[in-house]
């Protein structure tokens, strides 16, 4: 397990590192199984300290939860619990289902663009029907049953994501809607 402990902006003692590491591993122990590692960021806005903890699990999946708190250890102990809740809850959605998943989750390399807005495109008319391209990234779409993806996407804490349909060998969107329940795209 390879855990990744950082600051932004303030600085990470030993004490409070020992103590995320402890605190996650017996965590990790009592849920998880194989987890292959665990980003976890500490940084202050305003009077609060807010602890990000991101978890790749060896299943293929990803956990993240954020915590605000007037202390750090309070602030890291309230993401922990919120890991914790998520580990309990996709553990307990793996027995109801009675499927343990054997190998890991395939992933698919595709690009991904971050399109710019126009400031004035609401009065005016475009130039060019062309957007223009802030960032061109590479990600990675796994292939997941329908059931997985919305547990990878409430897991994630995402409003949608995209996967590419184990059964169907197509790609297929998962997204949350307004009215609280979970839409599925399956062209």
């Amino acid at each position: 397990m390879r855990y990744q402990i950082t600051g932004k902006q303030i600085d990470i003692g030993e004490a409070l590192q020992t103590h995320a590491q402890t605190e996650l591993g017996q965590v990790f122990e009592k849920y998880a199984g194989r987890p292959t590692d665990a980003t976890i960021t500490f940084s202050k806005s305003a009077h609060e300290f807010v602890c990000e903890v991101t978890v790749h699990l060896s299943t293929g999946l990803t956990t993240s939860a954020k915590a605000h708190a007037v202390e750090i250890y309070a602030a890291f102990d309230a993401c922990c619990e919120k890991i914790d809740k998520q580990l309990r809850r996709y553990k307990r959605r793996l027995k109801d289902h009675h499927k343990d998943r054997v190998e890991p989750v395939e992933l698919f390399n595709v690009s991904s663009y971050i399109l710019a807005r126009e400031e004035d495109s609401v009065t005016d008319e475009p130039d060019t029907l062309q957007p223009i391209i802030v960032a061109e990234m590479e990600t990675q779409i796994p292939s997941l049953s329908v059931g997985e993806a919305v547990m990878q996407m409430e897991l994630a804490g995402a409003p949608v994501l995209v996967f590419r349909n184990e059964k169907k060998d197509g790609v297929n969107v998962v997204y949350r809607r307004d009215d609280g329940n979970i839409g599925w795209i399956d062209p």
